[in-house]
C-alpha cells in the first residue's frame, strides 16, 4: 500500500506548512476509515488518521467530543505538567467549558515560547463540531454564540502554526457548522471527499490479509475491484469484506455492478437512486434526430473532448413521453451511472444543504457520471424564497446552480432535467453553461409512429400479434399516443388475455375502443407548445407537430 497521502491531507499540510493556516474545518467524509501507514498498518477514524499521520511530530494531541468529553490522545505527562490542571477536579465535559479550558491551555504553551520555555507541539481536535456548535439562525443562544466566538478566537490567533499549534474542527459538513466559524476568513475549510480509487486499493489491501475468504477470486485485481466500487466509503467496503469472509463467500466479477449499488445508496441514506443503466440509444423508439446528436456528444465524450460537451441536458414535453427513459438510455449508451436526487429536502434547519453536500460529494467521487433530476420544476427550488421556508428553497436554488456551472464539472458531471413544465424551471438554471441543449420530446403525431410505439411494447410483455391484425387496429389507435400511454393500453390488454376472457387481437381492439385519454388532448398540446418554445434546435421539431400545434 502507497503512504501517499490524500489530496485534502496534502493540502492541510502546504496550508499548515506556509503559514497560512493552523485552523481548519474538516468536513464531508469525516465519519470514515482511513488507511493509517506504519509498522503495523491498519484502519482508523479521522482523528486517529491526523494523530498518527499529520501531526507524529505534536508532543500534545488533544481530542473533545459530546459523548466522551476532553480526552489526552498523546502527551499525557506533558500535559500533567500544566499548573492550571491541578486546579480540576475532572476535565470539562460541557462544549462551551471545555473549549475555554483547551483555549487556557493553548494560552499558557503559547506563553512558555514568549518567555524562552521549553514549550510543546500542541494539536486540538473537536470531533462532531456541527453538533456543538451548528448554524441556527436567528436564534438567540449566548452559549452557542459564545462557543463560536472562542473558537473564531483560536483562529484568529497570529499565526497558530509559528506557535506549533493547530487545531482541528471535523464536520460532516460545511452549512450545518455555525457561520461565525464556517465563514472566517483565518479558517480553512477542507472537504475530505470519498475515497479515490487508490485509497479504496490501499483500504482492500489492508484487509486482505484478514478477509482472505472474500478477496480470493480477485487477489491480483484489486485496483480493477476498488475502481468498480468507486463512490462507496472505506467504511462500507470494509464491512463487505468481512461479512463475505465470515459468510465464506468469494467476490466475483458479477457481484460488483449491485454491490456498488448497494453501498452508495446506504452510504447516502435514501437521498439518492443509483443505477448503471443496461439499455441504449437504440431502445428509443423515434426521436432520431435527438438521438443523432446526443450518440454524436457521445462521441466527443469518448475522445475526452470534454471542450465541446454540454454541461447538461434539459428533457421536455408532456407527461408520459419517456424522458426518463431516454436519459436511462443516453447513461447506457456512455456507459456510466446515472444517479437520481430523491427526496434531500428535510424539516430540520440545515439539513437540506446538508444533504445536498453530501450528494455533491458522492458526484465528484464516481467520475463521470450523469445526474438526473425528474420533475426538476418542483425539485430545483427558486431564486426567491418560500413562505414559511425560512430561506431554504432559495439556498436548494444556490446550491444546486452553483454546482451546475462549475467549469471543473464539464466532461464529469452532465445534467438531466426532465420536465413537462420548463417554463416553472428558473431562467438561470436553464442557461447555456448550465443547461446547453434543450430537447423536446413529443407524442406519436403520426398512425406509423402510433403503431410503431404499441407494436414495441405489447410485444415486450408478450402480446404478439400479425401484421395484418395490427393493419386492422391503426385506425383505432389514439391521437397523440405517447409511450406511457401505450405502455398502459399493452397492460390492460395483456390483463384480458391473461384472465382468458379475450384472445390477443380482441383485447386489443376492445382496449383500443374503450379506452379514455390518460390525459387531456388541451393539456398534452399545452405541454408540447411549451417544450416547442424550450427547443435549442429547429431540427428538433417536426414539421407534423407544428401542424398539430397551429391546426
Amino acid at each position: 500500500m502507497s503512504s501517499i497521502l490524500p489530496a485534502w491531507a496534502n493540502e492541510v499540510v502546504a496550508r499548515y506548512e506556509s503559514g497560512s493556516a493552523g485552523c481548519f474545518v474538516l468536513h464531508g467524509n469525516v465519519d470514515d476509515r482511513f488507511y493509517l501507514p506504519g509498522k503495523n498498518s491498519s484502519l482508523g477514524n479521522l482523528s486517529e488518521f491526523l494523530s498518527d499521520v499529520l501531526l507524529p511530530r505534536f508532543d500534545v494531541v488533544l481530542t473533545y467530543d459530546l459523548g466522551g468529553g476532553v480526552e489526552v490522545e498523546r502527551g499525557k505527562e506533558v500535559f500533567s505538567t500544566w499548573p492550571s490542571l491541578k486546579n480540576e477536579v475532572q476535565l470539562p465535559t460541557q462544549p462551551l467549558k471545555a473549549s475555554r479550558f483547551l483555549g487556557r491551555y493553548l494560552t499558557y504553551v503559547r506563553n512558555l515560547r514568549h518567555v524562552g520555555a521549553k514549550a510543546p507541539k500542541v494539536a486540538i481536535i473537536l470531533k462532531g463540531a456541527h453538533l456543538m456548535c451548528p448554524s441556527l439562525p436567528n436564534a438567540l443562544n449566548y452559549d452557542l454564540h459564545a462557543l463560536a466566538s472562542v473558537w473564531q478566537s483560536w483562529a484568529s490567533e497570529a499565526n497558530l502554526a509559528s506557535h506549533g499549534q493547530a487545531v482541528f474542527l471535523l464536520s460532516e459538513n460545511l452549512t450545518g457548522l455555525h457561520p461565525l466559524v464556517a465563514n472566517h476568513p483565518s479558517v480553512a475549510d477542507i472537504e475530505v471527499p470519498l475515497p479515490s480509487t487508490e485509497e479504496l486499493t490501499g483500504v482492500m489491501e489492508t484487509l486482505a490479509p484478514t478477509c482472505a475468504k472474500a478477496v480470493s477470486s480477485i487477489t491480483g485485481r484489486l485496483p480493477w475491484a476498488a475502481a468498480r466500487l468507486r463512490g462507496a466509503t472505506g467504511s462500507a467496503v470494509e464491512d463487505l469484506l468481512l461479512r463475505r469472509h465470515y459468510d465464506d463467500k468469494p467476490l466475483v466479477e458479477d457481484d460488483f455492478s449491485a454491490l456498488k449499488k448497494q453501498l452508495v445508496e446506504r452510504d447516502c441514506a435514501g437521498l439518492i437512486e443509483f443505477v448503471e443503466p443496461d439499455r441504449s440509444l437504440d431502445g428509443v423508439i423515434g426521436l432520431d434526430t435527438a438521438k443523432e446528436w446526443l450518440k454524436l456528444d457521445l462521441d466527443l465524450w469518448r475522445r475526452d473532448e470534454l471542450e465541446a460537451m454540454p454541461m447538461g441536458y434539459l428533457f421536455c414535453g408532456p407527461v408520459g413521453t419517456g424522458k426518463t427513459y431516454l436519459a436511462e438510455c443516453l447513461a447506457g449508451e456512455a456507459g456510466v451511472p446515472v444517479v437520481t436526487l430523491k427526496n434531500f429536502r428535510d424539516r430540520w434547519v440545515g439539513s437540506t444543504e446538508a444533504n445536498l453536500e453530501k450528494i455533491f460529494s458522492l458526484l465528484h467521487a464516481l467520475g463521470r457520471c450523469m445526474v438526473f433530476i425528474d420533475e426538476a420544476d418542483q425539485a430545483l427550488g427558486k431564486r426567491a424564497a418560500g413562505s414559511g421556508d425560512s430561506g431554504v428553497s432559495s439556498r436548494v436554488y444556490s446550491m444546486i446552480a452553483k454546482e451546475m456551472s462549475n467549469p471543473r464539472n464539464r466532461g464529469k458531471l452532465v445534467w438531466i432535467l426532465a420536465s413537462s413544465r420548463p417554463d416553472l424551471i428558473e431562467v438561470d438554471l436553464k442557461r447555456p453553461g448550465r443547461i446547453d441543449v434543450k430537447i423536446p420530446i413529443f407524442p406519436a403525431t403520426e398512425p406509423s409512429e402510433a403503431l410503431l410505439l404499441l407494436r414495441a411494447l405489447s410485444g415486450k410483455r408478450g402480446l404478439k400479434l400479425h401484421d395484418e391484425e395490427w393493419e386492422k387496429l391503426t385506425p383505432l389507435l389514439p391521437e397523440l399516443l405517447t409511450p406511457g400511454g401505450a405502455e398502459a393500453l399493452a397492460v390492460k390488454a395483456i390483463r384480458l388475455v391473461k384472465t382468458k376472457t379475450h384472445e390477443p387481437f380482441d383485447a386489443m381492439e376492445h382496449i383500443l375502443s374503450s379506452s379514455l385519454p390518460p390525459v387531456p388532448f388541451e393539456t398534452l398540446k399545452a405541454q408540447m407548445r411549451l417544450a416547442v418554445k424550450e427547443a435549442t434546435e429547429s431540427e428538433f421539431v417536426p414539421p407534423t407537430v407544428l401542424d398539430i400545434l397551429e391546426g
